[in-house]
């Protein structure tokens, strides 16, 4: 499989929380269980890109990692604000890129963290990136009988496996991951009036039937156990010039950085792992059997201490900090959609702007008395900005893959 070639494979993070040095611990003890440690064909190396203002952490939250996990792994990257400020004066001083075509590239953002790991892989001549999120751990969940019964994941070593025939790879996942609580429908909020609010900010993965499936779950969706107990991988198809992929359980074959293609996000907004969707029609991407657990709600952090509930809690909207995370993905999904619908549906995308437009008019006066808050109305301006700015956030996101091309050129040129 990997013939005489030492693969080496970069395992990639963009995080900003304080128990990165947790979730690290268990991939690395996974790594380890899995063979992938004690494989001389295989160089195993971290690439952290870390964020010090999203939950207020410092350095050493990320970096100093325990030299009895550090034995385990070849080599370790740590990406701060200092960091990227000093690559983006090399690019300019080199006459690479510029310093403003730079900071597109390696700006604030979500995006912008993701094409940090990916640039300092490539420039680093790694074979294969996994990205791996710091809330998602190696384990799957099935419901059995009304027990969740647990099973651990190989997920690098899948990824690595299918990685020599793909341009991309890319998992499964379970658990909370979706922010949408379980809705008790009553006389405030009926299940069409959600339905309603539901697609008009949904995209083609997000829809409603998607949506029922897990909030009759109580929030949770499980592990098929066909997958599970399967070695089968599929191609996966493409659905409105879009392959959909997810930003971590995501496997990048960087043999060839030509045909690497960066992250994008308008400013403000999520989506990078939708906006790279978008690029990927002449692209082999491979949907492989290995799941990760997302604990989206962060309440089941005990699952890395051995601790497996028999059972998983339904998310009810009847705390603020459920409804706080749910507003916040619905702003989220309402300020990267403009671009999708652009990228993808061109031609109709005045007429389905005005359609969302209608429906969430109608609908989120009702929302906002069903979660007590009149914080969703925001949705709406939200929509009228990100519809407003559409043009040049697409133009924006042509000219990052423009540069970004400039950048892999680069590099195939001095290797």
């Amino acid at each position: 499989m990997y013939k005489d070639k030492k693969i080496k494979v970069g395992v990639g993070f963009a995080t900003g929380r304080k128990n990165f040095h947790k979730v690290l611990r268990s991939y690395i003890n996974n790594w380890r269980e899995s063979g992938l440690v004690d494989n001389n064909n295989i160089s195993l190396h971290i690439i952290v890109a870390y964020d010090l203002t999203y939950n207020k952490t410092q350095k050493k939250d990320y970096i100093n990692l325990h030299p009895d996990l550090a034995e385990n792994i070849d080599g370790s990257i740590y990406i701060g604000c200092s960091d990227i400020e000093e690559e983006i004066e090399f690019l300019n001083e080199q006459n690479i890129i510029n310093e403003e075509e730079a900071r597109k590239i390696f700006g604030k953002g979500y995006a912008s963290q993701r094409n940090a790991v990916l640039y300092s892989a490539i420039k680093n001549e790694m074979d294969y990136l996994i990205f791996l999120d710091d809330d998602e751990y190696p384990v799957a969940v099935t419901n059995s009988q009304n027990y969740a019964v647990w099973g651990g994941q190989h997920v690098l070593s899948t990824h690595i496996k299918h990685l020599e025939q793909a341009d991309l790879t890319h998992g499964y996942h379970c658990g909370y991951i979706s922010p949408i609580p379980f809705i008790e429908y009553n006389d405030t909020m009926t299940e069409m009036d959600f339905r309603s609010f539901i697609e008009a900010i949904s995209n083609d993965i997000l829809n409603w039937d998607n949506v029922k499936l897990v909030m009759e779950n109580g929030g949770v969706t499980y592990a098929d156990t066909k997958i599970l107990t399967s070695d089968i991988t599929e191609d996966v198809e493409e659905i409105n010039h879009a392959k959909f992929i997810s930003g971590a359980n995501l496997g990048i074959n960087l043999t060839n950085p030509q045909r690497v293609f960066p992250f994008y996000n308008p400013m403000g907004a999520r989506g990078e792992d939708t906006f790279l969707s978008t690029c990927l029609s002449q692209r082999k991407v491979l949907q492989v059997p290995c799941y990760t657990f997302h604990d989206g709600f962060s309440t089941y952090n005990h699952l890395l201490e051995g601790v497996l509930p028999i059972k998983l809690k339904f998310i009810k909207s009847d705390n603020e900090k459920v409804i706080k995370r749910f507003y916040k993905a619905c702003i989220g999904w309402i300020r990267y959609k403009p671009l999708l619908l652009y990228i993808t549906q061109e031609e109709s995308y005045s007429e389905k702007i005005s359609e969302m437009r209608e429906r969430l008019k109608q609908v989120l006066p009702t929302i906002c008395t069903y979660f007590g808050t009149t914080e969703f109305m925001n949705i709406l301006a939200n929509l009228e900005k990100y519809n407003k700015n559409v043009e040049r956030d697409y133009q924006d996101f042509v000219e990052v893959q423009k540069i970004w091309t400039k950048l892999m050129d680069y590099f195939v040129k001095v290797r």
